[in-house]
């Protein structure tokens, strides 16, 4: 199985990519956006509110612990990267249902 454009697996991890929607009208993960998974989330982009809310939206869809997903990249840009501990790219790409177009 091909893994999507927007999950990287590395030796130190696995690594997702995300463009973050701020202040939306509820937490969800809304599709592709190029090649990184477009992720909805209510809280604003004011003293971390929302990098902590993706963080947390990330790991309750894939059924991880809160301290296995890292932003290791983009604290204060809507282009981010997380690192998720804890499972493989393969496990994460079938946790992740993308909405049906």
């Amino acid at each position: 199985m091909a893994l999507p454009p927007y999950l990287r697996s590395q030796p130190d991890g696995v690594f997702l990519s995300v463009k973050v929607q701020p202040r939306a009208s509820r937490n969800d993960v809304g599709g592709l956006h190029g090649s990184e998974l477009k992720v909805a989330v209510t809280a604003p982009p004011v003293d971390s509110a929302a990098n902590q809310a993706v963080v947390e939206l990330i790991a309750e869809i894939l059924g991880l612990p809160r301290r296995a997903v890292t932003l290791v990249r983009g604290q204060t840009s809507r282009h981010k990267i997380l690192r998720l501990d804890g499972l493989t790219a393969e496990e994460a790409a079938a946790k992740i249902t993308l909405p049906k177009r």
